[in-house]
C-alpha cells in the first residue's frame, strides 16, 4: 500500500503540479498588488464622484450595497494576467522540452502506427460485404 503511494508521489506529473501550485500561489500576490495599486486606481477614477470606484449603490449610504464592478473587472485581469504567465513561463517551455526530447529518443509525431489485425480483419470483412451486395 505505501508502495503505491510512493509511486504515485514520485510520478513527474504530480510533482509537475506542486511546483506549478507553489510558483502561480506566490505570482497571485505580484498580479493582486499590480492590479490593486495600478489597475484599481485607474478603474476608480472612471467611477462617479459619490462611489469610490466603478460602480452604484442600491440603497444610498449602506455600504454593503455597493455594486462595485471594478472588482470584477480586476479580478478578471487577475485571472487573464496569471493564466498568460502560466501559460508562457511554465506550459509553452514544457511542451517544447517534451518535443526535443521526443526527437531525440526518434519519436516522430506524425508517425502513423500500424493497424492491428482485428482493424485489418474487419476492413476486409467490410469490402467483402460491400462486394455481395453490388452483385
Amino acid at each position: 500500500m505505501l508502495q503505491g503511494f510512493k509511486d504515485f508521489i514520485l510520478r513527474g506529473n504530480v510533482i509537475d503540479l506542486a511546483v506549478a501550485v507553489v510558483i502561480g500561489s506566490a505570482f497571485t500576490a505580484i498580479v493582486t498588488a499590480f492590479t490593486d495599486n495600478l489597475i484599481n486606481p485607474m478603474i476608480a477614477s472612471v467611477g462617479s464622484v459619490d462611489a469610490s470606484g466603478l460602480g452604484f449603490y442600491i440603497r444610498s449610504g449602506d455600504q454593503a450595497t455597493f455594486m462595485d464592478f471594478g472588482a470584477v473587472i480586476t479580478a478578471a485581469i487577475n485571472f487573464l494576467i496569471i493564466a498568460a504567465v502560466v501559460y508562457f513561463v511554465l506550459v509553452l517551455p514544457m511542451n517544447k522540452l517534451k518535443a526535443i526530447q521526443e526527437a531525440r529518443k526518434g519519436v516522430e509525431a506524425d508517425e502513423e502506427t500500424p493497424a492491428s489485425i482485428e482493424a485489418e480483419l474487419l476492413t476486409e470483412i467490410r469490402d467483402l460485404l460491400q462486394k455481395g451486395r453490388t452483385v
